[in-house]
């Protein structure tokens, strides 16, 4: 298995001779390192440093002591500090980069500035444009008053992220403002997007002049943040550093040019009558505000001052730039950078701003320190309610605050006090800043868990954050839902763009609707478009569908009734509004009528659907969206562990069965009378007891017909023309009897004690219960409410006893083996671990239905051999017990992909796992398996799992998997969760999750085909067969007095397949 790194290299390596000079000439004290002369080409052989006495033990420097003092305040250990030293090397644009990205600056700048003249035409004119460079603007509606010709720009100035310092690999890009010449434009530009068509025919022309230079390579057009009234240029240098960065080339007016209170958020700059080609007999004064259109042009005219502003303040923060720079990377790892109303780089700096204006932090801040505080702040001011300003004394004419949270919903204004720099930003949007900020402070504020990597450097994409996620794929009926939504004014304001106009009002119907139910909705940032300069601008309906996100409350997300108001106050009739014909009156049982809404569902899986079924309807009532618009991959993943044909299950409802049964039966065991020892303690020690089991036990009646009677044994043997009877699953329970000095101190005579305890404990349950049973010299089957539960008698010396043997002399000798570690494990362990993962499930209602997915995908890809049940259920309960960076799963879905996402990117050569069930672990336990673990790493097994119980051995994962077959596990898990997440997210791909399910055979050498009549488990194959085998016994349910006897865990594949591996014993799996 490949090794990973960590970010800091082990100080003890040996550095190249070119650093180390380096080194010589800060420290000429430090002695010189020895270097032999090189022979015939081979490579230098290092000396470690010898240093005196003195240097030695000499006391360490001031600096070295505030080094020390920092990294122990406000770090949790050195290493954080150096991984972040390192993270920021990593994302810094190397001295060679900047050279490259000036030399094509400069190109670029001498070609624009020598754009040839054209003469004046109407706006709407493009006959001087060729046809090979199309304008990259929606001429919607068409034609518009003004003059325009091509001239060569005033300017050219850097502006952005570049010049500031702030700019960051992997996605660099370079801001380049080109001023257009005032006589281009008129004052009254600002009026029916005459100002923003001449910005895109401008871009058009310097297009169309570069297309014949050879010095530039690719040319594309896309749009400003998906602002589609702000296109611009890109572009990249020629040959093989095309796609190592790119320039982008705005458009902008003079500085002054147009006065900022023609922009006010109150003020309208799109007329009804142009925009609808209708008469309209409004005044200018009574037309609707453009508040976003304003906000869009206004930006067009402060890069510039932004530029000076944040360069004064970062001049007097020397971590500014390093501060935004992880700001920048933890935005990029939740998706939020990009797109339309995302919380970008620039705001970023901004913000960083803002907070050492209201000296919230101080210039002398680490870059560590100016994360932390910037997302403290984040967490806890909402922006939504109360705005920010960056401005200390804006003019008269300025908005006020209240004037910009009446038209925005995120309010953050720049120093100009003019722009609100968030106009485009919805609420769900800073919601989910706001979410992701907290959660992030929880994480970093607890020294247990890894918050660099898990904040800074584990992507979190909507699929694999989210719990429900759904999307809406015809964009273009979003055109109906805006003429529904009577939304005309805002459709103007937003020129045209139906997708950004109508979503604000989506989001707040759902918030209504789902209530709650959720703790957040969250909705995709739509990305910035590109296309060729020879193409015309896209539709809005052609960019990828709108995804939305659900966090989930599990306590009330599955239920089945919505409750409203009672039917005599006046909040029913906004309740019926909201919920149309599906709103009824209910009386219930404390004698309430009330307004109810009562959603289908009657299994978990169903109910776990039901904000599907709100979904879809208020869509449908209030936006006109029909259901056929509206892709839900919320739950796909449960057909591969649903079962049941009237209604469908995910074991939640064959799991609470067997608990039930379970717990009468453990009572009626406690209070038997009649054994010559006291029951001490009944502990179910099976998957199904913590509902983890794939396929739980199903209560079955036996067919007799299949079946021969046996006299000796009185046992029924199947018949040998008959298909193999169905498969019962024997459910185990452990009975600790109590200790006594009656108990012998011998092997065999505490095993025929142990048999007789199952006999005894057989005629009891049969004389006061009527349960039929079956006494084993190991167990004893009891068969109750069509189950059967398997009872072994447990006493707490027997594992002692195994590892007491007598040697040759005659002495006593205490030594640990595989029989006394397998008995203890079934009779102390796995009962503690199954009560443990019940008191989970309790808490997180998914919990046992993330286990039965990963364990099918680990029986189907074959892996259920060396990741055993108990290692599974460990590793799913590790997602829900530390989550970082996500929250607890809210659906057995999500936990399944962070389950993939766990075994394919954990560093399970480095790193313990660590479980910390029942939160019984402290920080120093953490410390002390992490320090046990480093010591011992070589001897202890690849997957080490380490829980409050077993801190130093994983018992879990000692026999297994190898290495070779965490290797596979790893590949196989990591192409697993590539492969659904596109499939998922991706409406055109086939959908069939069923394809992760299936194994790759052709990594083996022999398969071997087995008759389907003599497979008890085939109705559960990933693609079970279309027949249907009647396997010994009736299709409808036991009825709960039934009692029989029956095959026990028959299953005719275990023989074949332990010769097998007997026989051709080797690393990999064998295929049946």
């Amino acid at each position: 298995m490949k090794n990973k790194q960590t970010v800091a290299d082990d100080a003890a390596e040996m550095i190249p001779s070119e650093s180390h000079e380096e080194q010589e000439n800060e420290a000429p004290s430090k002695a010189k390192r020895s270097k032999p002369e090189d022979a015939g080409g081979e490579e230098s052989v290092y000396h470690p440093v010898k240093l005196s006495r003195s240097d030695l033990y000499k006391p360490p420097s001031a600096e070295e002591l505030n080094q020390l003092k920092e990294a122990e305040s406000l770090f949790h250990c050195s290493l954080l500090k150096m991984q972040m030293e390192e993270l920021l090397k990593e994302v810094a644009l190397s001295e060679r980069k900047k050279q490259q990205i000036d030399s094509f600056i400069q190109t670029v700048t001498k070609l624009i500035q020598t754009v040839p003249e054209s003469p004046e035409v109407e706006v709407s004119d493009l006959s001087w444009l060729s046809s090979e460079v199309k304008v990259p603007f929606l001429l919607v509606p068409k034609a518009t008053k003004g003059k325009f010709h091509m001239v060569p720009p005033a300017s050219v100035d850097l502006i952005g992220s570049y010049p500031l310092g702030t700019c960051t690999k992997p996605r660099i890009r370079v801001d380049l403002a080109v001023t257009i010449p005032a006589d281009v434009l008129h004052p009254k530009d600002v009026v029916n997007q005459r100002y923003p068509r001449k910005r895109a025919l401008y871009l058009a022309g310097l297009a169309q002049y570069l297309t014949s230079s050879s010095e530039i390579g690719t040319m594309r057009y896309s749009c400003l943040h998906g602002n589609r009234l702000r296109p611009v240029l890109l572009l990249t240098p020629p040959g093989k550093d095309s796609s190592s960065f790119t320039v982008n080339v705005h458009a902008c007016p003079p500085p002054g040019f147009f006065k900022p209170s023609r922009f006010h958020p109150q003020k309208n700059n799109i007329r009804t009558e142009w925009y609808t080609g209708l008469q309209n007999s409004q005044s200018e004064g009574t037309e609707p505000p453009t508040p976003h259109y304003n906000s869009s042009v206004l930006g067009d005219l402060l890069p510039r001052p932004h530029l000076q502003f944040l360069s004064a303040v970062g001049s007097q923060c020397s971590a500014f730039a390093d501060g935004v720079a992880l700001l920048k990377v933890w935005l990029r790892q939740r998706e939020l950078d990009q797109g339309t109303g995302c919380f970008n780089g620039f705001l970023a700096s901004m913000l960083l701003a803002y907070l050492l204006n209201s000296r919230r932090i101080s210039n002398s801040m680490t870059a560590y320190q100016l994360l932390r505080n910037s997302l403290n702040f984040l967490a806890s001011t909402d922006l939504t309610v109360n705005g920010i300003s960056l401005a200390k004394d804006p003019d008269s004419s300025a908005p006020s605050m209240e004037e910009f949270h009446n038209v925005f919903q995120v309010v953050f204004v720049d120093p100009s006090g003019h722009l609100n720099m968030c106009a485009d930003m919805t609420a769900c949007t800073y919601k989910q800043l706001q979410h992701e900020a907290s959660v992030s402070m929880q994480f970093w504020d607890n020294p247990t868990v890894d918050g660099f990597h898990s904040l800074l450097m584990t992507p979190k994409p909507m699929i694999r954050t989210s719990d429900h996620v759904f999307q809406l794929c015809e964009l273009v009926k979003l055109q109906s839902s805006c003429k529904k939504l009577d939304l005309l004014s805002e459709l103007m304001d937003h020129s045209g763009n139906y997708v950004h106009t109508a979503l604000p009002f989506i989001l707040a119907l759902l918030q209504q609707g789902l209530g709650q139910r959720i703790s957040l909705l969250t909705h995709s940032l739509s990305p910035d478009p590109e296309w060729s300069v020879e193409s015309e601008a896209p539709k809005h309906k052609a960019q990828p569908p709108l995804c939305f996100g659900l966090l989930l409350k599990p306590e009330l997300a599955a239920s089945v009734l919505e409750r409203g108001p009672p039917a005599d106050s006046p909040k029913s009739a906004e309740f019926r509004q909201l919920w149309g014909s599906r709103s009824e009156l209910r009386r219930f049982q404390d004698g309430a009528i009330t307004e109810a809404v009562l959603w289908d569902g009657k299994s978990m899986c169903q109910k776990r659907l039901v904000p599907r079924q709100i979904i879809t309807h208020l869509l449908q009532l209030h936006a006109d969206i029909p259901e056929s618009a509206i892709r839900y991959v919320g739950a796909l993943l449960d057909d591969v562990i649903k079962t049941g044909s009237e209604v469908p299950s995910t074991g939640e409802e064959e799991s609470l069965l067997v608990v039930q049964s379970y717990d009468d039966l453990s009572r009626k065991l406690w209070r038997l009378e009649g054994l010559p020892l006291s029951i001490t303690a009944v502990q179910g020690a099976h998957p199904a007891l913590r509902y983890t089991q794939v396929f739980p036990p199903v209560p079955l009646k036996m067919d007799y017909s299949f079946f021969d009677k046996e006299k000796t044994s009185r046992s029924l043997v199947p018949k040998e023309g008959k298909p193999c009877p169905a498969y019962i699953t024997p459910i185990t329970v452990i009975c600790h009897m109590e200790g006594s000095g009656k108990w012998p101190h011998d092997r065999l005579a505490i095993r025929h004690i142990r048999t007789a305890f199952h006999i005894r404990m057989g005629e009891l349950l049969k004389k006061h219960h009527n349960y039929t049973c079956k006494p084993c010299p190991t167990h004893l089957d009891v068969w109750k409410d069509g189950l059967v539960f398997r009872i072994q008698v447990a006493y707490h010396r027997e594992p002692q006893v195994l590892r007491e043997s007598v040697n040759a002399e005659g002495l006593l000798v205490v030594r640990d083996n595989e029989e006394a570690q397998a008995l203890e494990m079934a009779t102390n362990h796995k009962p503690i671990l199954t009560s443990t993962l019940h008191g989970l499930q309790q808490e997180h209602p998914c919990f046992g239905a993330v286990c039965r997915l990963a364990k099918r995908w680990l029986g189907a890809q074959l892996f259920s051999e060396d990741i055993t049940e108990d290692t599974a259920d460990l590793l799913v309960a590790s997602l829900f017990l530390q989550p970082a960076p996500f929250t607890s799963p809210g659906s057995p879905q999500v936990g399944f992909l962070r389950f993939l996402h766990l075994l394919a990117s954990f560093d399970w050569r480095n790193n313990p796992l660590i479980v910390n069930l029942n939160n019984q672990l402290a920080v120093s336990d953490y410390t002390e398996i992490k320090n046990d673990f480093m010591a011992s790493r070589e001897s202890l097994p690849v997957m080490f799992i380490a829980t409050p119980k077993e801190m130093k051995q994983s018992m879990w994962t000692k026999k297994g998997p190898t290495v070779q077959m965490l290797q596979r596990v790893v590949m196989v898990a990591a192409e697993s969760l590539k492969l659904l997440e596109h499939q998922l997210m991706d409406s055109n791909q086939t959908q069939d999750v069923r394809v992760v399910m299936r194994p790759p055979l052709d990594a083996y050498d022999v398969l071997i085909q087995l008759n389907p009549k003599q497979v008890p488990l085939l109705v559960q194959a990933v693609d079970p067969p279309h027949c249907h085998l009647q396997q010994g016994r009736h299709r409808r349910q036991c009825s709960p007095d039934w009692r029989g006897p029956a095959c026990r865990g028959l299953q005719p594949c275990d023989p074949l397949l332990g010769r097998a591996q007997r026989s051709f014993w080797g690393p990999g799996p064998l295929l049946l």
